[in-house]
């Protein structure tokens, strides 16, 4: 058995907008064994309703986008398996993936944006 390691990086990131929004990622790091259920917190904050987004980064490369909600749905399907559910009343965007892969590890993003 394998373990995947997940870098979530302890941060407030906002994308540019007019009102006043943050997010937080409570994990900083993530293990999970191969083929295990991955789960990555993020809370968020925001004075409107929220445009959420989680995006992921290899070593030395770009940010890649995952998925991203803007309305509708709760639960916002991405690419390589993940899966996203938006929940207001608990102010969340829990990313989720229901087995991990080696090529899951990286850091992971979650952002918010009022527009």
């Amino acid at each position: 058995m394998s373990l995947v390691p997940v870098l979530v990086l302890m941060i407030l990131f906002s994308l540019r907008g007019t009102g006043a929004q943050s997010v937080t990622q409570p994990d900083v790091h993530v293990t999970v064994s191969e083929g295990a259920p991955l789960e990555l917190r993020c809370n968020y904050s925001s004075s409107v309703s929220p445009y959420l987004f989680w995006y992921m980064q290899y070593p030395n490369q770009g940010l890649h986008l995952l998925l991203k909600y803007t309305s509708g749905i709760s639960l916002v399907p991405g690419i390589k398996g993940f899966k996203a559910e938006f929940r207001r009343n608990e102010t969340s965007f829990h990313l989720k993936k229901p087995s991990a892969h080696w090529s899951d590890s990286a850091e992971y993003f979650c952002a918010v944006s009022d527009t």
